[in-house]
Formats: C-alpha cells, sequence, structure tokens
C-alpha cells in the first residue's frame, strides 16, 4: 500500500476559526492514521493569490477545497480520505 502524505494550507490571519481548523484537520488525521503537513498562511497577498476573499480557506495538494467558516468534520473526512 503506497503512504503518503497530503499537504494541506490553513489561509487565514490567526483567528480563532482557523486556529479551530487547523485543530480539527489534525484531529481527524490523527483518528485515520493520515500523515498530513499543514502550513498555516497568514500573509494576506498569499492568500488572495488563491482567489480566496474569506477565511478561514483549506487548500490540499494546491487546490482550494474550503474558503469561509469553519469545516465540518465529515467534510474533513471526506478530504483526507480522497486526497
Amino acid at each position: 500500500m503506497d503512504i503518503r502524505n497530503i499537504d494541506i494550507k490553513v489561509l487565514g490571519p490567526g483567528c480563532a476559526n482557523c486556529k479551530r481548523t487547523v485543530q480539527l484537520i489534525e484531529d481527524v488525521a490523527r483518528e485515520r492514521a493520515v500523515s498530513v503537513t499543514i502550513t498555516k498562511v497568514e500573509d494576506m497577498r498569499e492568500i488572495m493569490g488563491y482567489g480566496v476573499m474569506s477565511t478561514p480557506a483549506v487548500v490540499i495538494d494546491g487546490k482550494v477545497v474550503h474558503a469561509g467558516g469553519l469545516p465540518n468534520r465529515d467534510k474533513v473526512g471526506l478530504w483526507l480520505g480522497a486526497a
């Protein structure tokens, strides 16, 4: 079985929802034994470079999969299962 690491970026200014998004992704990844690398991106120019206007946003392997508000646990599980 090929085990790979999923590259995840959480885009946002460091607000409470941004921090909760990081924690939620870490929790779900741990529960599912999925290897992830999470990078927090707080630079507004870099965030806007993804075309994101609302945060927190989540980028997985270079693709924006979520923007605005806290994602739910089921959605995160789908990301980690599909990546």
